[in-house]
């Protein structure tokens, strides 16, 4: 029984990863919980995780910026995430890095993609001619969900 011990342990740090993580989005069927559209592209997409919480989903990062800065996110714990436009992989909200395309048509037609980082905007056709935004002008000064007691 002693040797279960450190394994048992292993796995109880193992599950302990930092927060909740993004949820599978189920594109045309999950709405947007800010404007009620059905999420329709998956490069366009955001989502708050939040412990004990089905996931809120939502089809623009300009949508979802709204709803922060309007307050709507109550959630201890919760946690934001985006798609990394490029490549559709979900990012953290507070890392990601974020740009304004004049040209470029979006669900809402915030004009706003996200990226993991600026060389997956760069190799991005879609941002170029983008300006990048800060994350305060995106969110406002509380930013992003970051796990933190809201």
């Amino acid at each position: 029984m002693k040797s279960l011990a450190p394994l048992l342990l292993s796995l109880v740090f193992a599950s302990c990863d930092g927060g909740p993580r993004p949820e599978e989005l189920v594109k045309g069927r999950d709405l947007c919980a800010f404007c009620r559209m059905p999420v329709s592209d998956i490069r366009f997409a955001a989502q708050i995780a939040a412990p004990g919480e089905l996931p809120r989903f939502f089809d623009d990062p300009g949508c979802f910026a709204e709803f922060v800065k309007t307050g709507g996110v109550k959630e201890k714990g919760a946690i934001a995430w985006v798609a990394d436009h490029r490549s559709g992989t979900w990012v953290r909200a507070d890392r990601a890095v974020y740009t304004r395309v004049p040209n470029l048509t979006t669900p809402m037609n915030h004009k706003l993609v996200a990226h993991e980082s600026a060389a997956s905007r760069d190799a991005d056709a879609d941002a170029k001619g983008g300006q990048p935004v800060s994350l305060q002008e995106v969110f406002g000064p509380q930013g992003p969900p970051r796990g933190e007691a809201q």
